[in-house]
């Protein structure tokens, strides 16, 4: 997974997984989700993410990469 933020346009996009955009909806005000041409969701697009999320509030987990037992 990737998070990207541009500052220019106040764009932020999480790539959830690799692939091309087949399709777009929206799925909320300023929200798009990008899906694959079989319907997987590729990316989330919030739009004026300024407005939607603060940085101090992005907090980033990373859960399940060391395998159990070690």
């Amino acid at each position: 997974m990737k998070i990207k933020y541009s500052p220019d346009a106040d764009v932020l996009v999480i790539q959830l997984r690799r692939g091309k955009p087949f399709d777009s909806r929206d799925i909320a005000e300023g929200v798009i989700v990008h899906l694959s041409r079989k319907g997987i969701p590729l990316e989330l697009e919030i739009l004026d993410a300024s407005k939607v999320v603060e940085r101090k509030e992005v907090k980033v987990a990373v859960e399940g990469l060391v395998a159990k037992g070690r």
